[in-house]
């Protein structure tokens, strides 16, 4: 919806890969061309050279979600400087998905990139009751940006949604005012199921990466194809699943290149505790 407001035809779109899946539809639906940017593993770190080069005189935004889905990568002080440096340069929007903002690891840090210097002003920061609450099928979020493009915003949301439900809304005001007690409570539950299944992936045979934020787990298995003569990402987790009744998500879902063999697929742990120890036995 935001790229909606902020793209015109003929505009492109920064993304970074592997990627929430819907952020590629999302930039053609508003008519602009998505660009995408790979992040390397293990630690999926920005080439910045590379992200250099994506930015031009048709760049009108860039997609930073953070902490990310489906990488678990928390963006850095200094990643985020750079881009930051690359929007002034190029006038450019930044769209920041920050819905894991409060399920981070390992000491990580959140940081949004609109608290940087000559950002606030060009930055749409997005964020929703989903995740932090455990609501995912609430779809209750909110943007907030400079008061233009906010005014667009809500155009396009009244013509494409009307509006929340009333009792959700309410609902969110309630959570919103939760006290830290929550939010640590909240990140003690996640760490300790992704503590749970990294280890379980390792003993299985898979080569996890290990998430700093969110509750997805990518995971390399390269030395698991052979096992169940698998053809492609979509092939190893349909016969995972016949075979193990684990479900996960190929890892070519998330790369804009859908004919490359990615030999990674992505785990989720917002389960039950027991949940993930039958899957680990």
């Amino acid at each position: 919806m935001d790229g909606r407001y902020a793209s015109n035809y003929g505009d492109e779109i920064i993304i970074f890969e592997p990627f929430y899946e819907n952020y590629g539809p999302d930039s053609i639906l508003s008519g602009a061309t998505p660009r995408y940017v790979k992040l390397n593993p293990p630690d999926w770190t920005i080439d910045f050279d590379e992200l250099s080069r994506a930015f031009n005189n048709r760049t009108k935004a860039i997609i930073i979600n953070t902490p990310n889905n489906p990488t678990g990568k928390a963006y850095s002080e200094e990643e985020l400087g750079f881009i930051a440096g690359l929007c002034i340069k190029w006038d450019t929007y930044a769209i920041t998905d920050e819905i894991y903002e409060h399920i981070l690891y390992d000491g990580a840090e959140h940081i949004s990139i609109a608290s940087l210097s000559g950002m606030k002003e060009r930055t749409i920061t997005i964020n929703s009751l989903s995740k932090t609450y455990s609501v995912t099928g609430w779809r209750v979020g909110w943007a907030i940006a400079n008061a233009e493009i906010t005014s667009g915003i809500r155009k396009v949301h009244d013509f494409l949604t009307v509006g929340a439900p009333t009792p959700f809304q309410h609902a969110g005001t309630e959570a919103l005012a939760f006290t830290q007690d929550y939010y640590d409570k909240l990140q003690k539950s996640y760490l300790r199921k992704r503590d749970f299944l990294f280890k379980s992936l390792i003993e299985a045979g898979f080569k996890p990466f290990k998430p700093r934020g969110s509750y997805y787990i990518m995971a390399d298995v390269s030395e698991l194809i052979s096992a169940l003569k698998a053809g492609d990402d979509f092939d190893f987790s349909r016969k995972l699943l016949e075979k193990t009744h684990v479900a996960t998500v190929p890892g070519v879902s998330f790369y804009s290149n859908q004919k490359v063999f990615t030999k990674q697929v992505r785990f989720a742990f917002c389960k039950k505790q027991e949940t993930l120890e039958q899957v680990g036995a």
